[in-house]
């Protein structure tokens, strides 16, 4: 076994783990976009109608498979541009070793605790407010055009943020662990057709950035003070405090310590209402 032998070895091991890895966050960027699976169903079901045509020679059905082989991949460029666009964007901005910060429990009960206690007060005075939590896919972006503040996080600072009438209030919070990197964010809204027409932009720019990214969206109504969360495309709307507890907690740590948390929380719930 000389050198170049395993020079080659190695070089071949790289080339398929470096195709593995690409493979990875565009299948982990598309599952986010809705339109994006269309488009992958789409040119399935024709690959697959053309196979059975050659089968079973379909000479009519081919040929117009055919062509549609042959052009299809530049229609799909031309038509859907920009989802095509969103997922390379999302990919850009995935961060490959993770999260800015792992929080450890405590710090992921204190961000819970804090933002509880602001979302329940949200609820309670029908005051309108989005915080979008970052996880793996950066949200620079969005930060980047914001004001920026770095702080603890804290219930008070972002009452105080969405409170009426502040130069602030009309933004979004984005949070990086556990820490307010910035407020006044203005995020894309969802184009989504089956969303409710009475849901108005906070709602639309929640779901638009859990669209694109895997970001976790809170969001209170201002006219009916219902408090929602949008994750992985998809709006939960009008949670109650506990499952917008249960469903934050699970979200924002490992799943093999969720349970636990959950868990110790009933607990001490139950402790307290006794």
């Amino acid at each position: 076994m000389n050198l170049s032998f395993v020079w080659s070895i190695v070089t071949k091991v790289i080339d398929i783990c470096l195709l593995w890895i690409v493979f990875y966050y565009i299948l982990k960027n598309v599952r986010n976009n809705n339109k994006m699976i269309l488009i992958i169903k789409g040119v399935i079901i024709i690959l697959f109608v053309k196979i059975i045509s050659d089968l079973l020679n379909l000479n009519a059905v081919g040929v117009i498979l055919e062509y549609a082989v042959e052009w299809g991949p530049l229609a799909l460029i031309v038509v859907f541009q920009p989802e095509i666009r969103s997922v390379l964007e999302s990919i850009g901005r995935t961060q490959l070793l993770g999260r800015h910060k792992v929080l450890t429990m405590g710090e992921r009960e204190k961000l819970v605790n804090e933002i509880m206690l602001a979302i329940e007060w949200f609820k309670k005075n029908h005051i309108g407010a989005l915080i979008v939590i970052e996880r793996e896919i950066s949200l620079q972006e969005y930060i980047n055009n914001s004001t920026k503040i770095y702080s603890d996080i804290n219930s008070y600072l972002l009452e105080t943020i969405f409170f009426p009438n502040s130069p602030l209030h009309d933004g979004g919070v984005i949070i990086q662990g556990d820490k307010i990197t910035c407020a006044g964010s203005v995020f894309k809204t969802s184009m989504n057709q089956n969303l409710s027409k009475r849901l108005g932009t906070r709602h639309r720019a929640a779901l638009g950035v859990a669209e694109e990214s895997d970001a976790i969206a809170l969001v209170v109504s201002e006219e009916s003070g219902r408090a929602s969360i949008a994750i992985d495309g998809e709006l939960h709307y009008n949670l109650s405090n506990e499952e917008f507890r249960n469903m934050l907690i699970y979200e924002l740590g490992p799943k093999s310590e969720t349970f636990f948390d959950s868990d110790d929380h009933m607990e001490s719930e139950g402790e307290e209402n006794d």
